[in-house]
């Protein structure tokens, strides 16, 4: 099961607000492994329904998947998102500012690795969100190709230095703790980085893509 306690804290968001530009800078230069994880993640989006991102960003998933309103630590990241049409809100994910039962579903995207309580934090996603409402998780996979290397080379990251990685049974059992169910998983990103020339589709499951997308309802 995810273990919460104090694994990511403040200094987490400094590298964030120190090299926004860099950070958004990184999906144009590696546009068709961004485009291969926005097409996962769109998967489970239903068009229409209320949602928010949790760990927004500069907004480069929320915008094209038609998600309206975003959360972050991080305000120079947010002033970013703005610009994208997304309506910011500073906060954690530990503690949404928002009302109970507020959205259709919720997404947290590379999020989860810089969450300080994790279990917290679904506890929150659980209760901001409808009933038969869906929380949707992007994440690397820790036991994954690409996995194996961030975790091998993070302490020499700006962004993944404070992060931790977990496996999918991690994330499963993490949610079914919280009591969501209903699990649906699908994966893309399949083999190194480099290999990736064009926009990639996803399969169902998990243990062969790094990026995997897991659907669970409330």
């Amino acid at each position: 099961m995810i273990q919460c306690g104090a694994v990511v804290d403040v200094p987490a968001i400094e590298p964030f607000d120190e090299n926004y530009a860099e950070y958004d800078q990184w999906f144009d230069e590696n546009r068709f492994i961004y485009l291969s994880e926005l097409e996962a993640l769109r998967h489970f989006v239903r068009v229409g329904e209320r949602g928010v991102e949790i760990g927004v960003g500069t907004g480069r998933f929320a915008a094209p998947l038609g998600i309206g309103v975003g959360v972050d630590p991080s305000w120079r990241m947010g002033e970013v998102a703005r610009k994208r049409g997304i309506s910011f809100v500073g906060g954690v994910a530990e503690s949404l500012p928002f009302r109970g039962e507020e959205f259709d579903f919720v997404l947290m995207m590379v999020t989860i690795c810089f969450v300080d309580d994790v279990k917290r934090a679904f506890d929150e996603v659980y209760r901001v969100l409808k009933v038969n409402g869906s929380l949707i998780i992007g994440f690397i996979d820790k036991y994954s190709f690409l996995g194996r290397t961030y975790l091998h080379k993070k302490e020499k990251s700006k962004f993944y230095r404070y992060a931790r990685f977990y496996s999918v049974d991690e994330v499963m059992a993490g949610l079914r703790y919280t009591g969501f169910h209903n699990f649906k998983m699908i994966q893309t990103i399949f083999g190194g980085l480099e290999d990736i020339t064009a926009v990639q589709s996803f399969g169902d499951g998990h243990g062969e893509g790094s990026f995997v997308v897991l659907q669970a309802l409330k």
